[in-house]
């Protein structure tokens, strides 16, 4: 059975590499909520370089966190192959999870993994932090209200760079460890954010490839036709390999009107004259430091979290919802692979928001 929930959050942050920064900020600034009981590190020498938050203890022992029966929630920040196995003898310890992008390294273990949680009846939410930005909040209120009109088309365009040191670190766009390269590292979170907008699509029509600039295993350029129900079409662009790295951007054409999210920043234009803007532009790691960003986000969905166990309610970003942008990426890969149209079986169509 889940912990019962105290006032301030009870949680232990699982990984502790590079990309536990914005977190670990985040956790600072949510103080008065949350307490960071314990932080799990796979080495002593890692654990002692990192700097965790006031009253955390380190270790290296993942059953300190799991058999502490004070800990009501955890925080999984380790490579995509290990989510699956952490997950679930978390959940059957019944602690609350929020993990990192993405779920796992393939849609079965992705599956197996959100399982898990509503199996033991724990809360599940995954760190897609872009649907919380407030121009995606200024997006999503606006396709609510029904101002764009019918979706006509969309573009997301990811046009990324990493230098090849990046992919020098062991294991880093492999299959193995993170299962795949630029579309389940880097345009997870734009292509994420997509699909919340649009829904899913009916087909999908893509390519993947290896550019001259990388050396590695997996794919650092991709391209997509997503085809969907109505007669809607979008585009998808995604690369690590565009120097020095440019902001992401989505497009969304309707009936009534168009939308453009692009570095923080919504701009909408609708056919009755309207025009308005949410946001401001930020960077988003597009370039060789792949932590230049602002953590305002990653805080966001911590937040949520937080009151979402607390309250009993489901978080901004479920696990079962992040399902969706896993089921296109392996769509877009399939696709490549065998040059063939991939259809997304309505029965196994899984809604994103």
């Amino acid at each position: 059975m889940p912990n019962l929930v105290s006032a301030r959050l009870r949680l232990a942050v699982i990984g502790a590499g590079l990309a536990s920064a914005p977190h670990f900020q985040s956790l600072d600034d949510l103080a008065d909520q949350a307490e960071v009981v314990w932080v799990y590190g796979r080495s002593a020498e890692r654990l002692a370089a990192v700097r965790v938050p006031a009253g955390a203890r380190k270790t290296t022992r993942l059953e300190d966190i799991l058999e502490d029966a004070g800990v009501q929630a955890v925080l999984v920040l380790t490579p995509a192959n290990t989510h699956l196995d952490i997950v679930q003898r978390a959940a059957h310890a019944g602690k609350h999870v929020l993990v990192e992008k993405p779920l796992e390294i393939d849609l079965n273990r992705a599956n197996a993994l959100v399982e898990a949680c509503e199996e033991n009846g724990v809360t599940l939410a995954v760190m897609l932090q872009h649907r919380l930005r407030e121009a995606a909040l200024g997006m999503r209120a606006v396709l609510d209200a029904g101002q764009l009109g019918q979706l006509v088309s969309a573009a997301a365009s990811v046009r990324w760079w990493r230098p090849q040191s990046y992919y020098d670190e062991p294991g880093r766009g492999t299959l193995a460890r993170d299962g795949g390269g630029v579309l389940i590292t880097q345009a997870i979170h734009t292509l994420d954010l997509l699909l919340s907008f649009t829904g899913l699509p009916e087909r999908v029509t893509g390519l993947a490839s290896t550019s001259p600039v990388h050396r590695m295993e997996c794919e650092d350029t991709a391209a997509a036709l997503l085809h969907y129900a109505g007669g809607a079409v979008a585009v998808v662009q995604a690369t690590t390999a565009a120097y020095p790295g440019f902001p992401e951007r989505i497009e969304l054409n309707g009936t009534h009107g168009s939308a453009t999210l692009e570095a923080g920043e919504l701009r909408v234009m609708l056919s009755d004259g309207q025009t308005m803007t949410r946001g401001a532009r930020q960077a988003s790691g597009g370039g060789a430091n792949p932590m230049q960003f602002d953590h305002a986000a990653h805080r966001a969905v911590l937040q949520d979290f937080i009151a979402a166990v607390q309250s009993g309610s489901a978080p901004a970003v479920t696990g079962r919802s992040a399902l969706g942008v896993q089921q296109v990426i392996e769509a877009i890969m399939e696709s490549s692979k065998t040059g063939s149209t991939i259809s997304l079986h309505p029965a196994a169509l899984i809604p994103v928001m």
